[in-house]
């Protein structure tokens, strides 16, 4: 998993497929895209121009994720993405979605900008390995309600995202997250998941 900064993240698959989801900022967007996920339609998630499209390309956004008012399982095959509910006073929650995606065999959830959602309390169940969760405090719940709502999901790992409004990155704001199971990564940094 590359994080690219703000919202943006790029995932490529040991098969070769390559994931964007939230494109917007950073660099890594060379390599062609196989699917491209938007959680809602901010500019600051849904710049889908930035890479090259490999042919098939597949665009899915909330719009695609919530059909007659439920969350939509998508199954590609090779790997799987649930759109989740995601949501605040600044998202709809008919116009913004999360997605978890199982990757390789991992379950990574996106939040999206959003806040504490219903759902939340049931994700445990889900066995996440990772959850990026956004923590600007302005547009999206800030470090102490990202860390209740780490605790409702129970991912192994927490990844803090979406860390101040126009800015890649915010050290100072990411260790605000106080979580045991944090791991900040920073733009430009590839993991393995």
């Amino acid at each position: 998993m590359l994080y690219q900064g703000h919202g943006s993240v790029r995932f490529v698959m040991n098969d070769g497929t390559v994931i964007y989801l939230d494109p917007y900022a950073g660099e890594g967007y060379d390599l062609p895209a196989n699917y491209i996920f938007v959680t809602h339609q901010h500019h600051d998630h849904n710049q889908v121009e930035l890479m090259p499209h490999a042919a098939g390309c597949r665009i899915i956004t909330e719009k695609d994720s919530i059909r007659d008012g439920a969350y939509h399982l998508f199954n590609f095959g090779t790997f799987q993405v649930r759109a989740v509910e995601a949501y605040n006073s600044h998202h709809k929650k008919n116009e913004c979605v999360g997605y978890v995606l199982l990757l390789d065999g991992k379950k990574v959830y996106c939040a999206g900008d959003t806040s504490t959602t219903a759902q939340m309390g049931r994700m445990s169940e889900m066995n996440l390995d990772y959850a990026l969760l956004p923590i600007d405090g302005v547009y999206n719940m800030g470090p102490d309600e990202a860390a209740k709502c780490a605790g409702l999901i129970q991912a192994k790992k927490v990844i803090p995202v979406h860390m101040a409004p126009g800015e890649l990155f915010d050290m100072e704001k990411a260790e605000q997250l106080d979580v045991e199971n944090r791991l900040i990564v920073q733009p430009g940094e590839e993991i393995e998941l």
